[in-house]
């Protein structure tokens, strides 16, 4: 675990071992999900759901037949595996057992201080080497990727496996994929997205972590430090505005970007 002291120091512990020495450039191996609160798992919203269900399995397919059956006019886009309609539900806020990530670690930052309500606790961003944590998948998906000369999955490329039981039917010891969604949307594009996936509803990425802790890293974001990051994101144009784009995501902006602070002089100009 990190603690940085400084705004600098942040940075430093979140691009740790982002150069590449066979490419001679700085192109980091991690993913990172950034969360408000250091307390806070790294659990999937279905898993949150499924709290007091006898049957996870079948929420599971529940909730996806339904999302499906009464998105398709609005969310079809002429595919119709279940990898894009599972990609498609996680995006627009369906529990699933996808858990939000990105290739951006000031995306990240967003996310660990996008709520003034925290500020008072620390926030965490995760880091997970997915590159390595790739030696890791059963044989038959490590092929999948090494033939398609690839770090990531994509839709297209889990379309092998008609369903869910399908994938899941891999085996082994619990593993995580992740998978670059398709361009949906340019909120899709511009947040730098990635999602983990898992074999079985509810296997979570925080048995994982523990299992395999040289594969991962927490960096901690005091709160001390958050009113700091904020800001110096905001003006990198690192912000709901961007993130989210749209009216919606522009109010949110505005409304926190003019948040009294208690601390005197307001927010300034824009």
């Amino acid at each position: 675990m990190s603690r940085p002291a400084s705004w600098s120091a942040l940075l430093d512990a979140l691009y740790e071992g982002s150069w590449n020495d066979t490419l001679r450039r700085f192109r980091s191996p991690f993913a990172y999900r950034g969360l408000a609160h250091c307390a806070h798992d790294l659990s999937s919203s279905l898993t949150r759901l499924a709290r007091g269900h006898d049957d996870p399995t079948r929420l599971e397919q529940s909730l996806l037949r339904n999302f499906r059956k009464y998105a398709h006019a609005q969310a079809a886009g002429g595919v119709d595996s279940i990898w894009h309609w599972l990609a498609v539900a996680q995006h627009h806020g369906l529990p699933t057992r996808l858990v939000d990530w990105t290739y951006s670690p000031l995306v990240a930052l967003h996310f660990a201080t996008d709520d003034p309500d925290t500020y008072d606790e620390d926030g965490v961003v995760w880091c997970v080497d997915f590159v390595r944590a790739n030696r890791l998948l059963p044989d038959q998906l490590r092929r999948l990727l090494e033939d398609e000369q690839s770090d990531t999955f994509t839709v297209e490329m889990l379309s092998r496996f008609a369903s869910l039981r399908d994938f899941d039917a891999l085996g082994g010891d619990p593993f995580v994929a992740f998978i670059e969604p398709p361009s949906l949307d340019t909120r899709i594009l511009n947040q730098f997205a990635l999602f983990s996936l898992m074999p079985g509803p509810l296997t979570g990425m925080n048995g994982w972590i523990a299992a395999h802790p040289d594969l991962c890293r927490r960096v901690d974001v005091p709160a001390r430090l958050k009113w700091e990051v904020r800001d110096k994101l905001d003006q990198a144009n690192v912000n709901e505005r961007t993130l989210f784009p749209g009216l919606d995501g522009l109010s949110r902006w505005l409304g926190r970007y003019y948040l009294d602070t208690g601390r005197g002089g307001g927010a300034g100009r824009t």
